[in-house]
């Protein structure tokens, strides 16, 4: 089973790949880690990525396919695999496509996790992290038990500068400049399969887990 995970920053699509790998035991494609992966590693891909990173530039649509295919290639994504993050245009889900085709595989659902703008708004400007362990909090939701502290491993809790509503405002309308249209994309091909994000995880999984299992 071969899906891509669709959602705005903020609609929980992190909690829900992680249930979707669990329990379907699929390889988890994230292009920001594979590409700080291939730079580390110093391979032929990773090298031409960092000459781009290095100069603030964005990695060229080519580049970032070629290591998706390398990753997809890898014996874990036998049984099949989830793209995080990738594609962000109509543009990559183009190349995606043709690349997988290459390979001789396609993609098999597209999972778009669907909440309301301004509910996003609210879950992001309350959401507050650990300085140490990275643990995230939702002060509305889900609070530390004792007010800025960890409850992991009391360290620091902190609100991130990105996450002002300012900057989470500007956030979602690039995303509905840039990756919104691959809803239609998708669903152009049939593979679409839209989510009501807003409700608990847990129902929100449970409806995830039945339209890939029909």
């Amino acid at each position: 089973m071969n899906i891509v995970l669709l959602g705005a920053p903020g609609a929980g699509k992190g909690t829900q790949a992680e249930k979707i790998i669990e329990t379907f035991d699929l390889a988890h494609v994230s292009t920001g880690d594979i590409l700080r992966a291939a730079v580390k590693a110093g391979t032929p891909l990773g090298i031409e990525a960092k000459r781009y990173m290095d100069a603030g530039d964005l990695v060229p649509d080519a580049v970032v396919i070629g290591l998706v295919k390398d990753r997809i290639a890898q014996p874990d994504a036998e049984k099949g695999f989830i793209l995080d993050g990738f594609p962000r245009t109509a543009g990559q889900a183009l190349a995606l496509d043709a690349a997988l085709a290459e390979m001789g595989t396609s993609l098999d659902a597209v999972v778009n996790i669907d909440v309301d703008r301004e509910v996003i708004v609210t879950r992001l400007t309350s959401r507050y992290t650990c300085r140490e362990c990275g643990k995230i909090y939702n002060v509305l939701a889900n609070p530390p038990a004792t007010e800025g502290v960890c409850d992991a491993c009391t360290g620091e809790i902190y609100q991130r500068d990105d996450d002002n509503e300012t900057t989470v405002r500007a956030r979602l309308e690039t995303f509905d400049t840039s990756t919104a249209p691959l809803v239609d994309y998708y669903a152009a091909k049939g593979l679409l399969q839209t989510i009501d994000g807003d409700r608990p995880v847990d129902v929100v999984f449970a409806d995830v887990r039945a339209v890939l299992e029909a």
